[in-house]
């Protein structure tokens, strides 16, 4: 993905001004990354490394959204102690 498309989506997702690594940003780009690589193989049946290399970022997408599961969980019990 170029630089000038991870932009936008950046801006999106992002915490504060200056975020551009936090797990919400990469599950944003991971994300399109996913769509593209989608649309990608709907043409292209037989690439079965940009399969792998899907596979891949579906498996970091997911492990991102554990992570922040995870993290709102122990943020809500502070709350609540």
């Amino acid at each position: 993905m170029l630089s000038i498309k991870k932009q936008p989506v950046i801006k999106k997702s992002r915490v504060h001004d200056k975020d551009t690594g936090s797990s919400d940003v990469q599950i944003a780009i991971l994300s399109a990354r996913i769509t593209e690589l989608a649309d990608h193989l709907k043409t292209h049946r037989k690439d079965n490394h940009s399969r792998r290399g899907l596979l891949k970022m579906v498996a970091k997408r997911r492990s991102h959204t554990k992570y922040l599961e995870t993290k709102k969980k122990k943020a809500e019990a502070k709350k609540v102690a």
